[in-house]
C-alpha cells in the first residue's frame, strides 16, 4: 500500500507543477493520474506531460471510444480513448449500471466472459488480462460471472450467453485488426450484439461512473470469489453436440480421401477446429505449426486479416502443396471469420471471395435442407440473409427457389438480432453472411462462425469429391443455374476523418445543393440510396427501408446496367471501401464482357466520386 500511496504522491506533484492552459485537460490528466493503477499505462501519460506533448495528451484524454459496428475498438494504450485496463473497468462499471437497470434479475442469472489471445507488453495489456478485470469489476458487485478459464473463439461468448441464459456477455477481442488493436465486443441476452439503443444508453451509463469503484481494480476476485465459475468445458461440449445439428454425411467424412489444411493466424482457433472436424467425423486437418499457437505479434503474417487473400496464405499453401491437401481452410485470429482457397487442376490456389464462399455455402444449405426436410416442412418458412454490401447471389437463389431473403445493415449485430426476431415467429434460418468473410450456418450460434464454416465447408467438398465435382465448379453450376454474380470489393485508407466527410457531403451536393449525381462518369445512375440520412430514390416516399445510421457514411448507387455499387466507412478501420457487383440473368452467360463492364465501372467510381489524388487517400496494398 505504501508504494502506491508514494506513487500517488509523486503523481500528484508531477500534475501540480504542470498546468497546460486548457483546463478540461488539466482535468484529464488529473483524473487519469488518480485512478490508473497500471504503471506501464500511468507512466505513459506522465512521461507526455513531462516532455510537454500537449498534443498528443490531449488525443489521448479528451475524447472517448464509442461503439461502432463490433463494440468498442481502438489500440492498446494510455489514454481515455484507447483499450487499457482503465477504460475496461469504466465500461463494464457502465455495463454494470445498464443491465442492472434492465434486469432484476442480473444478480441470479450472471454474465459471460470471454477472451483472445491479444497483448501488448509495453502497456502491459493483453486480453486475458482485461478479462479479468472485467470479471472482477462485476464480482465485486456480486453479480456471478462465467469467465473461461482460457482463450475461445468469439462466437462462444454469443452461444454461452444463449446457453447459461446469461443476461449479457463481453468478448475481448479486436478479431483481424493490426496487432496494436484490442476490443471490447458486447453481446445481449438474445445471443446477438448490441444494436441501438443499448449502446447509447450504456456509454452514457460510462460517462456517469468514470471513476473505478472499490473492488474494481481487485483482479484477485477472480480467483477466490464463490461467484466466479468457468464455463469452458461444458460449453464447449454443448457447443460440438450442436454442430452435429448442421452435419449431414457424417458417414462419408469419415470415408473422403480429401486432405484439409488449417491455419488459425497465430490465434485461437487450432483446438477448436479439431474438434468441430473430429464431431463431423473427419480425421483432423493438418493444422500450420508455424501458425498454429497463439502469438500475439502475428509474426509470421503482415497482418493477421485471412481476407488479404493469397499473399497472407503463404505459409498453408505451401503446406498444402508439400501435403498434397486440395482444400485451406484459414480462420482469423478470434476465429469468427473463414477464408478458404483450392488447388486448381492448372496449379493455381483458387483463394474465393467471401460473395463465391456465399454461393457455396446458401446452395449447400438450401440443398441439405431439402433432403432431410419433414414432409410438411415449408419453403416458405424459410430465410437466408445478407448484410446490404454483400451479394445478391441469395436473392436469386430465394426467388428461383421460393425461400425468403432479407437485407440487414452492415455488420453482423443486425443479421443477429433480425434472426432472434424470425426464430420467435417461428422462421427457420438456414444461412447469413457479410461479404468479409463472415458466415453462420445454422442458428446455434447468432454471430457469425469461423469454426463452423470451416467445417460445413469441409463436409460440402468431401461430398462433391464424390462426383468429382470441385468448389469452383460447383461455384460455375450455381451461376449458371441462378445467374453469374461477379463482384469486387476494396478500400482506401484515409487517416482524416474530415476528408471522408467532404468526399461524402460532396457526393450529397453533387451538381448542385441536396443534388446526388445521375451519372457515374459514362454510367447512368438509376437508384440512390443513403442510409446515412434515410434517403432512398427507389421507394415512392422516398425514405429507406434500412434503418438510419447517422453514425457512419453509406451510400448505394444502382445503375441502369445492373450493377449495384457501395461506398461506406468503415466501423473499425481508417477505411473508405467500396463494393461493386454486377448480377446477370443466368441468360447472360459472358463473363469476360461482365468482368470488363465491371471494371471500368470501379475505375469511373473510383475517380469520379473517390478521387483518390485530390483527397489523398492510400490505395490498398495487394
Amino acid at each position: 500500500m505504501a508504494e502506491n500511496a508514494e506513487g500517488d504522491l509523486n503523481s500528484n506533484l508531477l500534475h501540480a507543477s504542470y498546468h497546460t492552459g486548457d483546463p478540461q485537460l488539466d482535468t484529464a490528466i488529473g483524473q487519469w493520474l488518480r485512478w490508473d493503477k497500471n504503471p506501464k499505462t500511468k507512466e505513459q501519460i506522465e512521461n507526455l506531460l513531462r516532455n510537454g506533448m500537449n498534443k498528443e495528451l490531449r488525443d489521448r484524454l479528451c475524447c472517448r471510444m464509442t461503439f461502432g459496428t463490433a463494440g468498442l475498438r481502438s489500440a492498446m494504450g494510455a489514454g481515455f480513448c484507447y483499450i487499457n485496463d482503465l477504460t475496461v473497468i469504466q465500461s463494464t462499471q457502465g455495463m454494470y449500471k445498464y443491465l442492472e437497470r434492465c434486469f432484476s434479475d442480473f444478480k441470479q442469472r450472471g454474465f459471460v466472459v470471454g477472451y483472445d489471445t491479444r497483448g501488448q507488453v509495453t502497456s502491459s495489456c493483453s486480453s486475458q488480462r482485461l478479462a479479468k478485470l472485467t470479471a472482477a469489476v462485476l464480482l465485486a458487485r456480486d453479480v456471478p460471472v462465467y469467465l473461461f478459464s482460457r482463450y475461445v473463439p468469439t462466437p462462444f461468448v454469443p452461444y454461452a450467453v444463449q446457453e447459461l441464459k446469461a443476461v449479457a456477455g463481453v468478448m475481448i477481442t479486436a478479431s483481424h485488426n493490426r496487432k496494436e488493436d484490442n476490443g471490447y465486443k458486447v453481446y445481449w441476452e438474445t445471443g446477438a450484439q448490441i444494436t441501438s439503443p443499448h449502446d447509447k444508453e450504456i456509454l452514457k451509463c460510462i460517462e456517469e461512473c468514470v471513476e473505478p469503484w472499490n473492488g474494481s481494480w481487485n483482479d484477485n476476485l477472480v480467483d477466490t470469489s464463490p461467484l466466479k465459475r468457468d464455463p469452458l468445458q461444458d460449453i464447449c461440449r454443448r457447443y460440438m453436440e450442436d454442430l452435429k445439428k448442421i452435419c449431414f454425411y457424417r458417414e462419408l467424412n469419415s470415408k473422403t480421401t480429401l486432405k484439409f489444411v488449417h491455419t488459425s493466424f497465430h490465434g485461437v482457433g487450432h483446438d477448436y477446429v479439431q474438434l468441430a472436424f473430429q464431431a463431423f467425423g473427419f480425421k483432423p486437418p493438418i493444422p500450420v505449426p508455424e501458425q498454429k499457437d497463439p502469438d500475439p505479434d502475428f509474426s509470421t503474417v503482415k497482418c493477421p486479416n485471412p481476407e488479404e487473400g493469397e499473399s497472407v496464405l503463404e505459409l498453408s499453401l505451401r503446406l498444402a502443396e508439400k501435403e498434397n491437401a486440395r482444400i485451406v481452410l484459414a480462420t482469423d485470429p478470434d476465429a469468427d471469420r473463414l477464408a478458404v482457397a483450392e488447388l486448381q487442376e492448372n496449379g493455381h490456389w483458387k483463394v474465393f471471395t467471401g460473395n463465391e464462399l456465399a454461393a457455396l455455402f446458401g446452395w449447400w444449405m438450401f440443398d441439405c435442407w431439402k433432403k432431410s426436410k419433414s414432409r410438411n416442412a415449408d419453403v416458405k418458412n424459410i430465410y437466408m440473409l445478407a448484410t446490404t454490401v454483400s451479394s445478391k447471389i441469395l436473392k436469386a437463389l430465394a426467388l428461383k427457389e421460393g425461400f425468403h431473403f432479407e437485407e440487414t445493415l452492415p455488420g453482423f449485430k443486425w443479421i443477429g438480432s433480425r434472426i432472434k426476431d424470425l426464430l420467435e415467429n417461428g422462421k427457420e434460418v438456414l444461412f447469413a453472411f457479410e461479404e468479409s468473410i463472415g458466415f453462420l450456418c445454422g442458428t446455434s450460434v447468432l454471430d457469425k462462425d469461423g469454426v463452423s464454416a470451416a467445417v460445413v465447408v469441409a463436409e460440402m467438398a468431401s461430398y462433391l469429391e464424390t462426383m468429382n465435382i470441385t468448389l469452383k465448379q460447383q461455384l460455375i453450376k450455381i451461376y449458371e443455374k441462378y445467374g453469374y454474380h461477379i463482384s469486387k470489393t476494396s478500400y482506401f485508407l484515409c487517416y482524416d476523418p474530415t476528408t471522408i466527410k467532404s468526399i461524402f457531403e460532396r457526393l450529397r451536393n453533387f451538381d448542385s445543393p441536396k443534388e446526388y449525381p445521375k451519372f457515374c462518369g459514362a454510367f447512368a445512375i438509376l437508384h440512390i440510396r443513403d442510409v446515412t440520412t434515410g434517403y432512398d430514390s427507389s421507394q415512392p416516399n422516398k425514405k429507406s427501408v434500412l434503418p438510419v445510421s447517422k453514425n457512419s457514411q453509406m451510400i448505394t448507387f444502382t445503375f441502369q446496367n445492373g450493377c449495384v455499387a457501395t461506398l461506406r466507412t468503415s466501423g473499425t478501420e481508417p477505411k473508405i471501401k467500396y463494393y461493386a457487383e454486377m448480377c446477370a440473368s443466368p441468360d447472360q452467360s459472358d463473363t469476360t464482357l461482365l468482368e470488363e463492364e465491371l471494371k471500368k465501372l470501379i475505375e469511373a467510381l473510383i475517380e469520379n466520386f473517390l478521387e483518390p489524388s485530390k483527397n489523398g487517400l492510400i490505395w490498398r496494398s495487394v
